[in-house]
């Protein structure tokens, strides 16, 4: 008897009903953003905000919350990499309204790039973790670190070496993610002193590079990533330290070498062999790269594409709409003669060939405030058409917004892949990204964190009620 009562009570268990899931998305095709292949009709168990397992779809599976995967694409939550909240007081609110924008498109996580309005950014953050706020994941550098009378406002001013510990320090004391440099007025001397700094205190470390700091330099001090292409396609041209050198001599003459002639003459002194040594320095010392090539392109023709009709436009604050202008209307009124920045031949290229020899690539938009037509969210998406328009396979493309993210914040083994015990951050799809990168914006559902899940028409109510407001 003494057996007897643990072997029933052992029966009993076994016949209880299985647990429900918080969530299960059934019968779906997975897109394994790592391999780039299908793994087709699977059902996707998720628990506690975390994919618990990934089973046959012929089991008999329960949960609370289910959604019918049958034809549907799941993939990972997308990350922009490269986006802005910034304009002040005044800009706030739109900012904050700038966030649906991303869920709408599948963006589950955003890497601010540094602007003027961190409280309330670190507000946002709060109240999205807590679910009283629509909007992606947030991380963020908090102000950006510059020189003196920087051109963006509340960036922390460093004048020498003694001012780096100490705006270090300030990031550290308001939780900053990483640390974000930006080239406007900052001298030369001081970039790889901070680039030092930040790597002794383990924070990530990124940004613009005044054109005299040499970029293999940066790389070998231990840069995690360089924000657009512009400083890595310099460091390809063997002719780097000779062009830079020459601008140095010419400053302050009446015939300078500025920001497009220099682009041009690094253009025209490409080199392959040198760009591979190049690349395998930045895979040794772990530096990526943000390219930014969608942006590029818009700035590039701003003369000639009418932007006026864009849907997206009305999803837009009056007040974000009207920092646009600053932009376009510098390219109305620069000369044709005048060396365009954004449009030098080989930029595409470039990334194509890092990707290709093994630099990690994040994908990144630049969206917000004062960029002009760079939308949230739907930039994303054209910035991973870009990178098919230059040679990536739609998998390859689609890494630098899934897979690839998370390594910068050492977060690989939980975000960026649909596989168990990585965080439930998944879009649905109604077509194949595998087969056409643009079938990335056929979203049907997105789930954040496996417990926020919106629904298309939930989706569509975002825009509306931002077209409401802002129309």
């Amino acid at each position: 008897m003494k057996n007897f009562i643990p072997v029933l009570l052992i029966f009993i268990a076994s016949c209880q009903p299985q647990p429900d899931y918080d969530l299960v998305v059934r019968n779906v095709h997975i897109v394994d953003t790592v391999s780039g292949e299908l793994i087709e009709n699977r059902t996707v168990t998720i628990q506690n905000g975390t994919i618990t397992g990934i089973e046959d779809s012929g089991n008999e599976i329960t949960g609370k919350r289910v959604i019918d995967g049958t034809g549907k694409y799941l993939i990972p939550g997308l990350w922009d990499m490269h986006v802005h909240f910034r304009g002040g007081e005044e800009l706030t609110e739109e900012n904050r309204d700038l966030l649906p924008l991303y869920i709408v498109n599948g963006v589950t996580t955003i890497r601010d790039a540094g602007g003027d309005i961190t409280p309330a950014i670190q507000e946002w953050i709060g109240e999205i973790e807590a679910g009283e706020l629509t909007g992606p994941r947030i991380f963020t550098p908090g102000p950006k670190l510059d020189g003196p009378n920087a051109s963006w406002a509340g960036s922390i001013p460093v004048e020498s070496e003694n001012d780096i510990d100490l705006a270090l320090d300030s990031l550290e004391v308001i939780g900053a993610d990483y640390v974000k440099i930006y080239d406007s007025t900052l001298h030369p001397d001081l970039f790889l002193p901070i680039i030092d700094e930040a790597v002794k205190r383990g924070l990530p470390v990124t940004g613009h590079m005044p054109f005299e700091v040499i970029f293999s330099d940066a790389v070998e001090h231990g840069l995690t990533a360089t924000e657009h292409i512009f400083y890595a396609f310099k460091g390809q041209s063997p002719e780097e330290e000779a062009i830079r050198d020459e601008s140095l001599e010419r400053r302050g003459s009446d015939n300078p070498l500025g920001m497009g002639a220099m682009l041009a003459r690094f253009s025209e002194s490409q080199d392959s062999g040198h760009a591979a040594e190049l690349h395998q320095l930045m895979i040794e010392n772990g530096t990526g790269i943000i390219p930014t090539l969608h942006i590029m392109d818009v700035l590039a023709n701003l003369k000639v594409r009418d932007h006026s009709d864009n849907e997206y436009l009305s999803y837009i604050g009056p007040g974000i709409e009207e920092t646009y202008q600053g932009r376009l209307q510098a390219a109305l009124r620069a000369p044709d003669s005048r060396p365009n920045i954004y449009a030098m031949p080989g930029f595409g290229s470039t990334v194509t060939s890092m990707m290709r020899n093994g630099v990690t690539v994040y994908a990144g938009s630049d969206a917000g405030p004062f960029n002009t037509f760079i939308y949230p969210g739907l930039s994303l998406h054209r910035e991973l058409e870009k990178f098919v328009e230059n040679g990536f396979t739609p998998a390859e493309a689609l890494r630098t917004a899934t897979v690839n993210p998370p390594s910068f914040f050492g977060l690989e083994n939980q975000y960026g892949q649909v596989k168990e015990g990585f965080t439930a951050d998944l879009v649905l799809l109604d077509e194949n990204p595998l087969e056409d990168i643009t079938h990335a914006r056929s979203i049907q559902v997105v789930i954040q964190n496996g417990t926020e899940i919106h629904s298309k028409e939930d989706l569509a109510g975002m825009l509306d009620r931002l077209r409401e407001k802002y129309e």
